[in-house]
């Protein structure tokens, strides 16, 4: 795969490395050779016989060693322009193929698997950094092979037993630093975790967001303490493997320096005896020197290799990891929405330990008619408008579209069919147009329809109100290029006027056979979510909908109403129906208008028990209906 994407992303960079790297390869070798002639040629004794042949055969080596010293300063700086090259190449091939292969996730159950998503984070710290690592450490390693190959060699020539001796001292230096380097992908990966939690506390301490109730309920030590607590255990762990690394490879080094100091007093002696010549000292001084390197610096490549190895395979498991939902080799086309959707003896539940958050839940959604889903938190509501759009597939019982298995559709076929506003919604940093109209990418630029869908969620006075309108930095993370210069450029919008942006992103897509709308009001204050499920209503209107709400009140006008409890539908039925029965949904409603009812309504004082505000709220259990100072508010939670 590596060698694949090298040269996909940058072939012709890669085939100028490999020559730089034969090139720098030899250079050494031909330098140590070129300096022995040289020093040969100046000895007393021979200079005479060279100068009688004019002299012309010392000059020439000098210029040759000259010509070499000067190809081995730029070389590397070829290497390192050719390396920066690969590097922005490669990691933009590889960012683009790690992202294609997160987006290919139909579903969500691998983004909420910890050993996964530390997969996703290993991968995104490495994805700029390891290839690179990877084609450098292959090119500086045959490098060194090819300089070492020379030099021993050259050493063969002088003294074989001695290149025996340095040769086997390379075999455990090579094994150290593999082993070494194993354990450092491997505590990597350990300290995976703990890293994550550092940045979870470091992102609160720093985040806009948190920043209030860490100021508010003094969290800043406390949460301090716990990155630090973080930090130290990963650092403990890299300080147990340091110490061992050190004392590894110190002793191997050592060895290699005492295997050299004896070789050169042997080189010595054999001068001063008169069996060497100096060139030859040179030479065998330079080749040591030579060998020593090149196998430290292949042990050390040939180890960061095995490393960058070991952490580039998170990549490729992300890479290979398929599908998370079961995808039909053939999907079925989805019809246009004729007859409705029915959820047949569905059981669901996130993990395999887990207890199971639906229980046989059985309900249809008939096109054309509007249906609410009530029930209190945890009772799996939101968990089933994930399995309607197929973030999950049901563990046992199915959902039908018009008949057809979604199961047997193809995700995106699916979702194209349907408009969602979710409870936890999305704030992008992005502009107010782009916020709406990421609802539907193919009307991104379709002012017209973003404006609409603004209007329809009551935010449009609001954006036209800002700085640059729509065109507003709904940011203070980043800012456009025009206001780089503004320190105060972006504006950030309330939590309710986030949740109408949020409805409006949703309602671009109103116009889709099934609209799902999660607790679409759940920020608003009682007159902005009168108003907003007004309009809903309209939408709502001869269109096939699923609202899913607290306000009970709010859903008084479906079709059908279902009631979920603890993963089960216990009661269904409309308004009336439900109230008559005198069962759960009656309890809850009865629970809400409570709470609203003023004790002793006085319209005079224009103050009620339980309202916030001091406003004058008085539940009349005719028709239930609230007057607020004339004015009715259709709330009943």
């Amino acid at each position: 795969m590596i060698t694949g994407l090298v040269c996909r992303a940058a072939p012709l960079t890669v085939l100028g490395m490999v020559v730089l790297t034969i090139v720098s390869g030899i250079a050494p070798t031909a330098s140590a050779w070129l300096n022995r002639a040289v020093l040969n040629g100046l000895v007393p004794g021979r200079t005479a016989a060279r100068h009688a042949a004019g002299g012309q055969h010392i000059v020439v080596l000098a210029v040759l060693l000259g010509a070499t010293g000067l190809a081995t300063a730029v070389l590397p700086h070829g290497r390192r322009y050719g390396e920066g090259e690969l590097r922005r190449r490669l990691g933009l091939l590889i960012e683009d193929r790690m992202f294609r292969a997160i987006n290919s996730f139909p579903g969500l159950s691998r983004f909420e698997s910890p050993e996964f998503y530390d997969k996703i984070r290993v991968v995104q710290q490495i994805s700029n950094n390891v290839p690179t690592r990877l084609v450098s450490a292959v090119m500086t390693s045959g490098q060194s092979v090819i300089t070492a190959a020379g030099m021993f060699a050259t050493l063969v020539t002088i003294n074989p037993v001695l290149t025996a001796i340095t040769a086997a001292t390379a075999v455990p230096a090579v094994a150290a630093q593999i082993t070494n380097s194993r354990r450092r992908a491997d505590h990597e990966w350990q300290a995976s975790p703990a890293a994550r939690r550092q940045m979870f506390y470091a992102r609160l301490l720093s985040d806009r967001d948190a920043a209030k109730e860490v100021r508010l309920f003094g969290l800043g030590d406390f949460l301090r303490n716990r990155m630090l607590s973080e930090i130290s255990e990963i650092n403990r762990g890299q300080r147990k493997l340091d110490m061992r690394i050190f004392s590894i490879e110190g002793v191997l080094s050592l060895i290699t320096a005492a295997t050299s100091a004896a070789g050169l007093i042997w080189t010595v002696r054999e001068a001063v005896a008169g069996r060497l010549s100096i060139g030859d000292v040179a030479l065998f001084t330079m080749a040591v020197v030579g060998v020593q390197g090149a196998i430290g610096n292949f042990v050390s490549r040939i180890a960061d290799l095995y490393q960058s190895l070991l952490l580039f395979g998170h990549y490729t498991d992300v890479l290979s990891a398929g599908p998370d939902l079961a995808i039909a080799t053939s999907p079925r086309r989805l019809p246009p929405l004729r007859e409705g959707i029915e959820l047949r003896d569905v059981w669901f539940r996130y993990d395999t330990g887990h207890p199971w958050v639906l229980r046989g839940v059985t309900m249809s959604i008939p096109c054309g008619t509007s249906v609410a889903l009530v029930g209190l938190n945890g009772a799996g509501k939101s968990t089933l408008v994930k399995l309607l759009c197929r973030l999950y597939d049901p563990h046992r019982g199915a959902i039908y579209w018009d008949g057809v298995d979604i199961r047997d559709a193809a995700p995106e076929d699916l979702r194209a069919r349907i408009g969602t506003v979710f409870q936890d919604y999305m704030a992008y940093d992005l502009t107010a147009a782009e916020n709406i109209g990421m609802g539907d990418l193919d009307r991104l630029t379709d002012r017209d329809a973003i404006r609409i869908a603004a209007e329809h969620a009551g935010i449009h006075d609001k954006l036209t109100s800002l700085p640059d309108g729509y065109d507003t930095l709904l940011s203070r993370v980043f800012f456009s290029n025009k206001d780089r210069q503004n320190p105060q450029t972006g504006v950030v919008l309330s939590g309710g006027q986030w949740q109408r942006l949020a409805l409006a992103r949703g309602l671009m897509r109103a116009d889709r056979d099934l609209l799902i709308l999660d607790e679409p009001s759940s920020g608003l204050d009682a007159e902005a979510e009168y108003a907003i499920h007004r309009r809903l209503r309209d939408f709502r209107e001869g269109a096939t909908s699923l609202l899913i709400s607290h306000r009970l009140n709010a859903v008084r006008d479906a079709g059908q109403i279902y009631v979920l409890s603890g993963g089960r539908i216990i009661e269904s039925g409309t308004h009336d129906e439900l109230m008559a029965t005198g069962g759960e949904y009656r309890r809850l409603f009865t629970l809400q208008a409570s709470g609203y009812q003023a004790s002793k309504p006085d319209v005079g004082n224009g103050c009620a028990a339980g309202v916030a505000g001091g406003c004058l709220v008085h539940y009349q259990a005719r028709d239930t209906q609230w007057t607020a100072r004339g004015r009715a508010v259709d709330a009943a939670g």
